[in-house]
Parts: structure tokens; sequence; C-alpha cells
């Protein structure tokens, strides 16, 4: 899991930098709402510029077809990044050209032309094997700037000796998308907790009545075997909040019943977060724990009528005495809508990135750099 660091770089006095950021900040109306990920970078920056390099910095925003589309300028991002560190060049949107995605030797080229050496500081986009992340290591030296590092610390270490008690709480939509990393965090956790639509998959296959809950039929079978093969290792809810016939997710004004069932659902309902039961029980197991890692919150938190579940584990989650990891996306999205953030330990930059480490123990932006020509030999 060694990679090079900044410190591994040749001198940059007088030196050209090319810097891939993750700077796919939310942006409402031309304007940015949240500029935490820019304001991650600048350790980065900070240092390669006490260093005498001149930055270019290179980031995605959004999903661009492979073309120009100034919905996704980077406009925005660049006069925000003027403001946090005058003298950095950043390019337009890298996936406005189809090599990016494509791993385009071309635009390789074009990326590095001109430049002395390369900065992943971009972990959110590591598990891409784009051009920008695995390209320049090629040919420049290569190293990951702080915040990258400080991701593979941080999971690395979780994955390979966490204390424990070890609790990982998984939530999210779709248990297709997280099969992987389940088996992963079986073979690493002491318990698994499942909430989030993903459960009702779970629940079905223990043959509960979900109602019109969101679930995958085509999962129930292997859904049944973890359940059978891990036995009390993994824990499912054991009451739901539902809404009834008539009513719509995030809009209270539309009506529908708002009810507490235990297991089973009748039709026309669809369960929304866990009940406060499970929530209890899941954050007993939590506060218990030395490590925890939570992906995915436990229900529908963006309506207020479903955020209970998750609010109750994010409070779980900053009340652990142990180490605490949030895996990016929507489960730190939560902590930072219930002003959590700040007390948890770690909350990683890269929801994917921080799920496909875990899993496979590797990412093609580290391979990368391992590989790149200033790299330590084993």
């Amino acid at each position: 899991m060694q990679v090079p660091v900044l410190e591994d770089l040749p001198p940059l006095q007088g030196k050209r930098v090319l810097l891939r950021a993750d700077f796919n900040v939310p942006i409402r109306d031309g304007r940015i709402t949240d500029d935490f990920r820019i304001r991650a970078t600048l350790p980065t920056i900070q240092w390669l510029q006490q260093q005498g390099a001149t930055v270019t910095a290179c980031t995605h925003l959004g999903r661009p077809k492979g073309a120009p589309d100034p919905r996704y300028s980077v406009e925005p991002v660049r006069a925000r990044l003027a403001e946090l560190a005058p003298g950095v060049e950043l390019l337009e949107n890298l996936r406005f050209d189809p090599g990016e995605t494509a791993n385009d030797p071309a635009f390789v080229a074009k990326l590095i032309d001109g430049q002395d050496a390369y900065v992943n500081d971009a972990f959110g986009a590591s598990h891409r094997a784009h051009a920008s992340i695995v390209g320049p290591p090629k040919f420049l030296p290569s190293a990951a700037g702080r915040l990258l590092a400080k991701e593979v610390e941080v999971l690395s270490g979780m994955r390979e000796h966490p204390n424990r008690p070890f609790v990982s709480v998984l939530g999210g939509s779709k248990v297709s998308d997280k099969l992987g990393v389940i088996t992963a965090l079986l073979d690493l956790c002491d318990t698994l907790l499942i909430g989030g639509g993903m459960c009702f998959t779970f629940l079905a296959a223990r043959g509960h009545h979900i109602g019109n809950s969101l679930f995958e039929p085509d999962q129930v079978e292997r859904c049944g075997r973890l359940l059978d093969e891990h036995g009390d290792r993994i824990r499912i809810p054991h009451d739901i909040t539902g809404l009834g016939p008539g009513g719509e997710i995030g809009k209270p004004e539309a009506g529908g019943e708002v009810r507490q069932f235990g297991t089973d659902l009748p039709d026309g309902w669809m369960g929304l977060d866990i009940g406060p039961g499970t929530a209890a029980e899941f954050s007993d197991v939590v506060e218990g724990a030395r490590t925890v890692f939570w992906n995915g919150p436990m229900g529908v938190f963006e309506d207020p009528r479903f955020e209970a579940g998750t609010r109750t584990v994010a409070q779980a989650v900053a009340d652990c005495r142990g180490f605490t990891v949030v895996g990016g996306g929507d489960s730190a999205a939560a902590a930072a809508q219930f002003g959590l953030a700040g007390e948890i330990d770690h909350v990683s930059t890269g929801g994917g990135a921080s799920l496909e480490l875990l899993e496979q123990g590797d990412l093609p932006g580290l391979h990368a750099l391992r590989e790149a020509p200033n790299a330590r030999q084993a």
C-alpha cells in the first residue's frame, strides 16, 4: 500500500507540477454550495508552492458526455480556487474530452506537456483508471498529496489492523452495489449492521413481507446465504418506518400516513427508514465498538420524516470512543447535515473509492503511483 509522498519528489524550485484534484463540488445556480473538497486540497497546494513550484490543477466536475457542456464548466471552481490559493491555474473540466475516461495516451500527453512532476490528491477519483489518474505517473516523478496519503493511511490501517470490536454500518439503496464490500467486510469486522433500502432484500430473504419497498429479487438468494453463513454477525432491522399509499418521498405536503411496523409491511406501504428500536440497537453496538466504519444512510434522511434512523446512528458514531470513519458519499452528507462531521475521526472524501479500497486492498490510482519513476522500491 505504500505510495510515494510529496517528500519523495525531486526538488521543485522553478518546476511545474500537475495536480489532479477532486473539485467535484456541488453547484447550484452557478454558485458552489459546499467548498470542502477545494479546501481539503489546500495543504498539498501550499506545500508545493512553498517548494517553489508552479501548480496547474485539473479536475472533473459532474458527468458531461465527453464534450464541452456549460452546465459543467469549472468556472465557479476556478473563481473560488483563486480566492483560496492564488497563483494556481485550473484546467477546464477533464471530462469535456472523451480521452479522459478512455485513458487515451494522446490525452495523457496533452495533460503532461510542459509539466515536471505530478501529484494525485483526488482520492475520490482514484478508483477510476482514467487518463488523469493513471497516465501521468508513467512519465513524471509522482506522489500522493496530503489528502490522498491520509485516506490511504486510515483506510488501509482499518483494513489491516483494526482495534476490536470492529463494527461496520452499511446502508444505501442497492445490495448489488455493495455485495463485494459486504463480503470483504465480513472477513474484516466483528459485526455488520445493515439498514437503508438494501435491508429489504435481506428481510425478503428471511420471508418477510416488504410491501412496496425497494428491493432486488435477483439478490434474495445471495442475501439468504450470507445470513445463513454468518449468523448473528449480520444484524438487520427488526422494525421499520413506512410511508402509506398516496405519499411521496420528499413531499410531506402530498400526504400519506407515516407509521411504525415490525418486519412486515402491508401492500402499498414503502419502508423508508429503520425503526426506533433498530436505531437504538444499532447505536448500542456502535457505541461499544473500538473501530467503526459507516457507509450509507439508514433511510431517506433528506426527508425529515425519515431522518431519525440515520440521525440516531450518526450520533452514535460521533459518540463512539473508538476510531470512527465515515466512508464518504451520502454518509458524509448526513454527518454534515446533522452537524456531526467534526466529531468523527475521519470523514472520507470518496464513497466509491473508500469501499473499493476496503474491498480490494488497492486502487488503480495507487498502483499507478507505485509504478512512477521515483517510487521507492520494495
